[in-house]
């Protein structure tokens, strides 16, 4: 199989990619694939760190004001197609797929163009921009969740398969679990909230959390705090200058630049509190836990929200919005649902049971159904 993948800007649209990538490759170990992004994005980064070729067009994001800078970068977009164009005819795929993002126009309607049958796939509740613009010119459409599916209505044929993800439910040995709670300072005898941003920032939740931590909140609960690399340094300081505490000696607090072992932990907590982007929200289903969200309030069409709400709605998960945030009702509400464990494993339970499974196998599958159906 000969393979197109647009994927670039922010790991959400390029992490999905490779992982469809590494599954036909799985599948079809002689199969050729090609990576289409720009040369600014994480894609420079994620795509040859992934063993993929990557080739560059210069196409934009663009909002939806009235400005110069935004016509040029309109321009440039879909001046792009034309560039789209040369690499689809040097390439000559049986498929082109994209994962949501700008990039996916111009190397959709290159595709149309050359009868290149268009595969796309969308991770968040609420389709963005691209996948709207080039629903009725795809073969097919794939979502990672069932609440995008009403507002695709020109979509010849949509199927619902989940979102790729590395992180998966593991049954953590009590020998593991041990080893977790010790190198991380934490005690079995308490409830263990997590905590972490995301990519697109998360200075409200950073704000909160260090008043519940600077006035020692968090009596009830520990806390696991992935601050950010950009932002720990940052963080100590305040902490040391503000509350006259020592970050690495904090009490029922255990705060580190980054977590490298995300799946282990979010297999360990008993809470988790996040942004709501797409991976996020799959990836908290996928391991069962329940889960406190704070949408970015500043994503596209506000779809962070309506990601949070697909948990929410089946009971596994609360939202408070980021206009609403503090310290006091984040605390409150954390105090809340740690008091009854057996409650948050309910919540988690119901997580997991709307979560997918196997879902590289199954997008591979409806992929090589559209070309046999082509």
């Amino acid at each position: 199989m000969r393979v197109v993948i647009a994927a670039a800007g922010t790991g959400g649209h390029i992490n999905p990619g490779i992982a469809i990538a590494n599954e036909i490759k799985k599948q079809e170990p002689d199969s050729q694939i090609l990576f289409i992004g720009t040369n600014r994005g994480l894609e420079n980064d994620l795509v040859p760190r992934a063993g993929y070729e990557l080739k560059a067009i210069n196409a934009y994001g663009f909002d939806r004001t009235l400005s110069i800078q935004n016509f040029k970068k309109i321009y440039q977009t879909f001046h792009s197609i034309q560039e789209a164009k040369k690499i689809i005819t040097s390439f000559k795929p049986d498929v082109m797929i994209g994962t949501g993002g700008y990039i996916c126009i111009p190397v959709g309607l290159a595709a149309k163009k050359k009868k290149v049958p268009i595969v796309l796939h969308e991770s968040n509740a609420f389709p963005g921009m691209s996948i709207k613009l080039l629903s009725s010119k795809a073969s097919k459409i794939l979502l990672g969740f069932a609440d995008a599916k009403p507002r695709l209505p020109k979509a010849k044929k949509i199927v619902v398969t989940g979102t790729p993800t590395k992180v998966k439910k593991i049954m953590l040995t009590n020998t593991k679990k041990q080893q977790l709670l010790k190198q991380n300072e934490l005690k079995e005898d308490k409830p263990i909230v997590l905590f972490f941003g995301g990519s697109q920032g998360a200075q409200s939740i950073n704000n909160s959390l260090l008043e519940i931590i600077g006035k020692k909140q968090n009596q009830d609960y520990q806390i696991m705090w992935a601050a950010g690399p950009s932002q720990y340094e940052g963080i100590k300081e305040l902490l040391k200058q503000k509350y006259h505490l020592e970050i690495e000696h904090i009490t029922n607090t255990k705060i580190v630049p980054y977590i490298y072992n995300m799946e282990e932990m979010m297999n360990l907590v008993d809470l988790i509190v996040a942004r709501s982007g797409a991976m996020t929200i799959t990836e908290i289903a996928n391991v069962g836990k329940p889960a406190i969200f704070i949408p970015y309030p500043f994503a596209t069409e506000n779809h962070q929200e309506y990601n949070a709400k697909v948990l929410e709605k089946v009971g596994a998960a609360k939202i408070i919005l980021d206009k609403d945030l503090n310290a006091k009702t984040l605390n409150t509400m954390i105090c809340q649902m740690v008091k009854d464990r057996s409650q948050l494993q309910q919540m988690g339970e119901k997580g997991y049971a709307v979560s997918i499974q196997n879902v590289e196998k199954r997008i591979y599958e409806e992929i090589k159904e559209t070309l046999t159906v082509n």
